[in-house]
């Protein structure tokens, strides 16, 4: 009976760790405002505010620096975000530490040095935003659409050509596909005036 019940908990496991869009949580329906605002909690970037990103398609990755799997996720994000940037994606990196050094902002900012990265990324050292997000895991990735709505999630690693990263960026891609329809059509308004 105890060897069925492990069975069957290590097959829903691994099911949850290979679904497309892993989610067990139901992230909130709008995108909560930032719960850092102070520059010491920022690198790359003045503080930022979701009500001033409001308009934008931003993408919100949780990771931290030691995360091998956040680590393992940087290339698809990096190109991701190279790929998509130039249509207007603002991509935010939270970093919510796992381990006690991982909480020293000199820490992290070694570590975006080290990494590459050149996208703001918020310090988010008391979880208050993986909190707000109601969050569980390295790497998450939440893509907000320009009205502020969380339109869709994934959890753990995302890799280049991997169906799980497709279906993400199917969402991304619709997301900017409306941002540039209603760009045209505000647009058009304008000018047929």
């Amino acid at each position: 009976m105890r060897a069925a019940r492990r069975s069957l908990a290590l097959t829903a496991a691994f099911a949850l760790w290979f679904a497309p869009t892993a989610c067990l949580a139901q992230p909130p329906e709008l995108a909560p405002e930032f719960t850092h605002a102070a520059a010491s909690e920022r690198i790359n970037s003045p503080p930022l505010a979701m009500a001033q990103l409001r308009g934008k398609v931003v993408m919100l990755e949780f990771w931290t620096f030691e995360c091998v799997n956040c680590l393992r996720t940087l290339p698809w994000l990096k190109d991701a975000y190279e790929r998509y940037r130039d249509r207007g994606l603002v991509l935010v990196a939270v970093h919510t530490p796992e381990f006690a050094h991982e909480r020293e902002p000199r820490n992290v900012k070694a570590a975006v040095e080290r990494l590459g990265i050149t996208y703001p990324v918020m310090l988010d050292t008391d979880f208050s935003y993986w909190r707000a997000l109601e969050n569980r895991y390295w790497p998450a990735f939440y893509l907000v659409d320009r009205d502020g709505t969380v339109r869709a999630q994934a959890i753990g690693e995302l890799h280049a050509g991997q169906a799980r990263a497709r279906e993400f960026e199917r969402h991304l891609e619709q997301a900017l596909s409306d941002s540039d329809a209603d760009a045209d059509r505000r647009t058009k308004s304008l000018t047929s005036h």
